[in-house]
């Protein structure tokens, strides 16, 4: 009897949380719905600005560490040769 009790309790709890979650959707559709062509030009706008500032950042990181290996490749070399420019 107890484990009835706890089903439709969990039930009930799955039931309210689907029905926020659609809720949330529902709201979220309106939103879109409500957005002019202004408002939604300006937040597409943002959205490339920051996906331009991090392929810039990433760009940047690769160039840094390909010339921290090429430094890092030239002093083994140069280690390995024997010809080091600390004297």
């Amino acid at each position: 009897m107890a484990q009835r009790g706890q089903k439709r309790r969990a039930e009930e709890t799955e039931e309210k949380r689907n029905r926020g979650l659609s809720q949330m959707a529902q709201r979220g559709l309106e939103r879109k719905t409500e957005e002019t062509e202004e408002q939604r030009n300006s937040r597409l706008s943002d959205m490339a600005q920051r996906s331009q500032e991090r392929r810039a950042k990433e760009i940047r990181r690769t160039k840094e560490r390909s010339i921290g290996l090429f430094y890092l490749y030239s002093e083994l070399n140069n280690g390995l040769n024997g010809s080091s420019s600390k004297i």
